[in-house]
């Protein structure tokens, strides 16, 4: 959709960079949650950046549509989609650890994050990491190229 609505010659790298943004704010909670036992404060961070995601989106749009971009409905839906998902895996992971989200006893700062008792494989991981790779960071990684190549050559008017 960005390709074809040519981000590099409307919102460029600053949406661009937005994109990036909403990208390291689901990282780093997903890749806790592949490494860590979960508990309260892993599930807290989670929602913290579900959160954040969710406030970027929003900017994320708004550069679009005030840079002229035109954002078409197929490319709005496909925003609502993607911002669900956050919303979905913390609603399934707060009701799969729903002793964690009490927290009875009280000490839920105190919860330090441990790596994993039962650690995921490590093929499971490489595959994981892989996917992300050939279908989050190349994507965007090309999107930033182009707006970057054409930040030094601005279109003719």
């Amino acid at each position: 959709m960005h390709r074809r609505t040519r981000i590099e010659e409307t919102t460029g790298l600053r949406e661009s960079d937005i994109h990036s943004l909403m990208m390291g704010e689901i990282s780093v909670p997903v890749t806790l949650m592949l490494l860590c036992e979960v508990n309260a404060p892993l599930l807290a961070l989670c929602a913290a950046a579900g959160l954040a995601h969710e406030a970027t989106a929003i900017w994320d749009v708004r550069t679009a549509v005030e840079g002229h971009r035109e954002v078409r409905p197929a490319e709005q839906h496909i925003h609502s989609f993607l911002e669900s998902l956050p919303f979905m895996a913390i609603s399934t992971l707060l009701c799969l650890h729903w002793d964690e989200v009490a927290c009875r006893d009280g000490d839920f700062w105190a919860r330090p994050l441990r790596l994993r008792r039962r650690r995921l494989p490590g093929r499971y991981l490489a595959g994981v990491f892989a996917a992300v790779a050939a279908f989050v960071v190349a994507p965007y990684g090309e999107e930033a190229l182009r707006c970057l190549r054409a930040r030094g050559n601005p279109p003719r008017a």
